[in-house]
């Protein structure tokens, strides 16, 4: 009898470990069949305000970023506590890299190699504990790079869509439909039959993390300010499904998490150390949640900055 359980617990256990594995890379393949036509590798500049004192700081940033993939220049002003960075990696990933030297980092501006045409940026909140930030930047008349975070999704792929109106008065569900100023119905966002604001599916990994870095020929910043970012429950058929929302909504599912897509800084356009709303500085504003509750919470031991 013990022979045979202790079988069965080394079959339980190999099963197990495929099981892992087979999840894992399922992940991997999902990610490259949904992300593979919209995944961004034109490098983009980003500015970040890093806590530096020292030339010795520097050096280390300077390690942590340069000869890593996907980084392609690296500029330091210890003075000004700043570091600009021309990366085709997420800005998460380029933070996480500079944070690893024990440094505190926040991003202060984003563009691209051509003239400003435009920045923007949503803070998405949502069920439970489902937040993130996506930014836009229009890189050209014809390209528009959106770059984000989303963490607290269920592992999977989810559709992810700008909607008509900036409005969360009842969360998620005022938002409207998709932008989709030509009337056409839904599809992908390689089709040229689909509405603006389809972008398409991100792919959250076993952590619940969705990191991004997208581009698109359809959508433009200066049509999307004040409009909204969704991320959905299931997964965007692009249209090709055949349940009857398939050609409204790609059959998604629910409304998780939105924000509403304001303006945001282009490079060196972001001078701000304390915040005028509430009197923060740049690095107490750095550890409060990226969106949702507790992002307007005020310490009451903190001078308002009356600026």
């Amino acid at each position: 009898m013990a022979a045979a359980v202790s079988k069965y617990s080394r079959f339980a256990s190999a099963s197990r470990k495929l099981g892992s594995f087979l999840f894992k890379s399922a992940f991997i393949v999902q990610a490259a069949t949904c992300g593979s036509k919209m995944d961004s590798e034109r490098p983009t500049k980003l500015e970040f305000a890093v806590q530096m004192t020292c030339e010795s700081c520097a050096q280390k940033v300077r390690a942590a970023l340069e000869g890593k993939p996907g980084v392609k220049s690296v500029s330091i002003d210890v003075s000004r506590e700043a570091v600009l960075v021309e990366s085709a990696l997420t800005s998460a990933e380029v933070q996480a890299l500079i944070e690893s030297t024990g440094r505190r980092a926040v991003l202060k501006g984003i563009g691209g190699s051509e003239r400003d045409l435009g920045a923007a940026v949503a803070m998405l909140a949502g069920v439970g504990s489902i937040q993130g930030v996506v930014r836009f930047l229009q890189l050209s008349e014809e390209r528009c790079l959106i770059d984000g975070t989303i963490d607290g999704l269920e592992p999977g792929p989810h559709g992810l869509h700008v909607h008509t109106l900036g409005d969360l008065t009842l969360d998620c569900l005022s938002c409207g439909e998709h932008f989709n100023p030509f009337g056409r119905r839904h599809g992908g966002p390689e089709d040229s039959e689909r509405h603006v604001g389809d972008l398409g599916n991100i792919v959250a990994g076993p952590d619940g993390r969705a990191s991004f870095r997208l581009e698109d020929s359809q959508l433009k910043v200066w049509d999307v300010i004040g409009r909204s970012l969704v991320v959905d429950a299931g997964e965007d058929d692009l249209g090709q499904g055949g349940h009857p929302l398939s050609k409204q909504t790609g059959n998604s599912g629910d409304r998780l998490a939105c924000g509403i897509i304001a303006r945001s800084a282009g490079l060196f356009q972001n001078p701000k150390q304390i915040c005028a709303c509430d009197g923060v500085t740049l690095w107490e504003e750095r550890d409060r949640p990226i969106a949702g509750k507790g992002r307007s919470k005020t310490n009451p031991e903190t001078p308002a900055a009356h600026l």
